[in-house]
């Protein structure tokens, strides 16, 4: 991956002139550079990483895996525009194994939750079995450590 994108994803906040430092470059031919990844549709958005346990609320989160029947002509990708269509989906993904699809989905109760995957999802053509798990608790998101403080690793230095 590239220095730039790999400098936005771990922190999209990173100023252009700091950017520009840590790649000997000017801010002018990063800002250029990034507006390029804008427009190829490289870089899709930028977001903050919550620590959703730290919010009181009781939304769920459930990851749903789904066995689907691929078409003859667009094998997987007609269903997955129709599943992601659907607000509750925060995220999917293709994959091997026993199921075709990794959802999670968000929802304010179990009930809701439970609602969507029998008369939302599992009623959709194709899709032929689902399995539904409930995330109780997130240690780690998108490499960053969500429970704990994480240790200084920097040498002490007395005088």
């Amino acid at each position: 991956m590239d220095e730039l994108l790999n400098i936005l994803k771990q922190n999209a906040r990173t100023s252009l002139e700091d950017i520009a430092k840590m790649l000997r470059s000017t801010p002018v031919d990063v800002a250029a550079k990034i507006e390029g990844y804008e427009k190829a549709g490289t870089i899709r958005g930028y977001r903050t990483l919550i620590n959703e346990d730290h919010i009181p609320d009781d939304d769920v989160t459930a990851v749903i895996q789904v066995k689907v029947q691929p078409e003859r002509d667009g094998g997987f990708d007609r269903i997955a525009r129709k599943i992601s269509d659907f607000p509750e989906v925060i995220n999917m993904h293709l994959m091997s194994g026993k199921y075709d699809l990794l959802l999670f989905v968000r929802g304010k109760n179990l009930r809701e939750v439970a609602f969507f995957v029998s008369e939302e999802l599992a009623t959709i053509d194709g899709v032929m079995s689902t399995g539904t798990h409930f995330m109780l608790k997130t240690y780690k998101e998108d490499g960053v450590l969500m429970v704990g403080d994480k240790p200084d690793k920097r040498l002490q230095v007395c005088p």
